[in-house]
């Protein structure tokens, strides 16, 4: 169980590690588009619709390794006040009830979408956008797999919790 969840971590450590510096990019790139439409006057769609992707990467790619630091919104009616053990309880219903249900239902409803969107490599969202909306709605897809891969190795922890086994807990990237 431990090689399992060492690799369901380490993929979404990965694609964490790599996905964080979009943030700066999406950052410098929003400075640069506000200094070219404010002081000289330029504006570009495809610059104002990279944002737009590097926000949706960003969002969609790092939700994996948000579940894996644990830092996701949570609705703390009963876990803050509970044990450990009731803890890995709340936990396990909810990635075994909502995670994996949620996921499967947007990733089969997402897919057909997805494929024609591939089939006919799907042009950009506005004229003089990116011409490649298909790898934007592709997104979805990975969003769901990516969290579906996190949520194994998080069943698997609360599984050892529950029977009181020792647990190597993830850690943030530094």
């Amino acid at each position: 169980m431990n090689a399992v969840m060492a690799v369901c971590d380490g993929i979404n450590r990965g694609i964490g590690s790599l996905v964080r510096w979009l943030a700066l990019f999406m950052v410098l790139l929003q400075f640069f588009i506000v200094v070219l439409r404010y002081v000289f006057g330029v504006s570009f769609i495809f610059l104002d619709e990279s944002v737009l992707y590097l926000h949706a990467s960003l969002f969609m790619l790092g939700a994996g390794y948000t579940l894996l630091v644990d830092r996701h919104v949570r609705v703390d009616i009963f876990y803050s006040n509970a044990s450990a053990r009731g803890r890995a309880l709340i936990d396990l219903i909810g990635h075994i009830c909502l995670l994996f249900p949620a996921m499967l239902v947007l990733l089969a409803f997402s897919w057909p979408s997805v494929t024609r969107s591939w089939a006919t490599l799907e042009g950009p969202i506005s004229v003089g956008g990116i011409p490649a909306s298909f790898l934007l709605k592709s997104l979805i897809p990975a969003f769901c797999v990516l969290l579906m891969i996190q949520g194994v190795a998080c069943v698997l922890r609360d599984g050892l919790r529950l029977r009181a086994l020792p647990v190597k807990e993830p850690r943030a990237l530094s």
